[in-house]
């Protein structure tokens, strides 16, 4: 089963830029939760996965937006700190 990670923009940042968090420490949620978080407008689906990944897929997540992983200081700013963001990694 899919699983998804719902954090807050600045615990991304830590869990990318230095790698600081554990898996652990990630609330993850299952596909069934996310499919009830949709309708909130406070809640932005990100899919992060690799751009080859996420071009060679034939599943996306409607109204998701993709984000390359490893530029998150080019595209942080986007999301205000009242949103919710769903990472989408799969």
């Amino acid at each position: 089963m899919k699983k998804f990670c719902v954090i807050g923009l600045a615990a991304f940042v830590v869990l990318i830029g230095w790698g600081s968090c554990t898996a652990q420490e990630v609330k993850r949620i299952t596909k069934e939760e996310l499919k009830s978080m949709l309708t909130e407008p406070s809640v932005v689906v990100v899919d992060v996965r690799a751009e080859g990944d996420w071009k060679s897929s034939e599943f996306k997540i409607k109204g998701a937006v993709r984000e390359a992983p490893g530029r998150v200081a080019s595209w942080m700013g986007k999301y205000g700190k009242d949103k919710t963001l769903v990472f989408y990694c799969a």
